[in-house]
Parts: structure tokens; C-alpha cells; sequence
């Protein structure tokens, strides 16, 4: 990843040779789950290592809160896995003002899937020249579900909750309910599916939240 994200990329698959818990509460965490779960867990938990050491950060166990992982102080990433791949983006030191999100979809969603993705006033972007796909769509605001959080700290509801706009060949996506926050989230092809990255905020000011541009480029 361009190193002027603040960003590193972490990798891992269910399929690697000893993969374990890094510690108590990893393994009580992953013993109460069935194998497949299991596995996917702990390799989104090494993809989160791997990402963090990506920007010079070492890290130890990955708790979780619900369903939430919970980070040492200094520390932050965001994990997503599908198919038996995990994927992780880290923050790297002294850069709190880096929104994280990262979303992997390698199941292609079918065309009528559109309706639980995108409201009516998103579906242009299913037309045009250059169309986007259901898939890259959903991925996309899955990214930037996770990096977006309204002012008392929640997360939007769903992606329902998040409307997405064309951002070069790149989308802005923002919450509905607090559009001055939004982010610019890449996409990119993953095998038969995609890997979307939220790169930071969009908007005038780098590095600073803003809308989404009313005319965007185009894709």
C-alpha cells in the first residue's frame, strides 16, 4: 500500500500450517466457536499482526468485545475474511486521523442483490460506461461501515445507512445521517471478487473528514 496512507496490508488464509491463539483469550474465544469459524477467526487475527508489523508494530493476542476485536493501546486495525482468506488494514503510529476499514468479497453477488446494497438515488451507478458492480458496491460500503462512526461513537446501522458516490476510480462514501463524514474507499479486483480499502477521509482537506463532491469525476 502507498505508504502516504498510513496504512499497512496483512494477509493470512485458513489453510496455513500452525495456526493458533496467540493467547488465553483468543483460544477461550475461538474454542466456543465450530471449526470452520474457528479458523477464520484465527486468521484474520494473524492478518491483523502481520498488518500491524507492516507498519512497525508488534502485537500480542486480539481479544474481542461482542464481536468486535479489542486492540492494545497504539494499536488499530480492521479485519475482514471471506472463502477462507483474511485480510487486515493497520494504522501506523501517530496517525489517529487515518480512518480503517477493509472489506474482501470472494463470492460475486448476483444483480438482484442490488436492492439490499443500494437505494434508489445509488443506482446510476449500475449504468453508465464504466458501471460498477453489485459486488464491488457492497464491498465497498462494508469497508467504509466499518471506518465511519456517527458523533456518539456508534457505527451506521448497515450499508443501507451509507451512500456512496463515484470519487475519480475510486467511491466516497458517506453516512446518510452525517454526510460531512466520509471516506475514500478504493476497490480493488481479488480473484473473482474484490478487496476494498478505505484510503482516508474524502474531501478538500487532506487528512480532514468532508462531503462528498455534488459532481464528482466520473469513473
Amino acid at each position: 500500500m502507498p505508504a502516504a496512507t498510513g496504512l499497512g496490508l496483512g494477509v493470512a488464509t485458513v489453510s496455513e500450517a500452525g495456526l493458533a491463539p496467540a493467547g488465553p483469550a483468543e483460544a477461550a474465544a475461538a474454542a466456543r466457536m465450530p471449526e470452520r469459524r474457528r479458523r477464520e477467526f484465527l486468521a484474520g487475527r494473524w492478518a491483523a499482526r502481520r498488518a500491524l508489523r507492516a507498519v512497525g508494530l508488534e502485537c500480542g493476542e486480539i481479544p474481542r468485545a461482542g464481536r468486535l476485536p479489542v486492540f492494545p493501546p497504539g494499536r488499530a486495525a480492521s479485519i475482514s475474511h471471506s472463502a477462507g482468506t483474511a485480510v487486515a488494514v493497520a494504522r501506523a503510529p501517530g496517525r489517529d486521523d487515518v480512518p480503517l476499514g477493509c472489506d474482501i468479497e470472494l463470492r460475486p453477488l448476483p444483480r438482484r442483490a442490488a436492492r439490499l446494497v443500494l437505494r434508489a438515488d445509488e443506482e446510476p451507478l449500475l449504468g453508465g460506461g464504466s458501471p460498477w458492480s453489485v459486488t464491488e458496491l457492497f464491498s465497498a460500503k462494508e469497508a467504509a461501515w466499518k471506518a465511519l462512526y456517527v458523533p456518539d461513537g456508534r457505527r451506521p446501522g448497515s450499508v443501507w445507512d451509507l451512500l456512496a458516490r463515484p470519487y475519480g476510480d475510486d467511491l466516497c462514501v458517506a453516512h446518510r445521517a452525517d454526510p460531512a463524514r466520509a471516506v475514500r474507499v478504493r476497490v480493488l479486483p481479488a480473484g473473482a471478487g474484490v478487496l476494498s480499502l478505505v484510503l482516508g477521509w474524502a474531501g478538500p482537506r487532506p487528512g480532514r473528514p468532508g462531503q462528498c463532491p455534488a459532481e464528482p469525476p466520473s469513473r
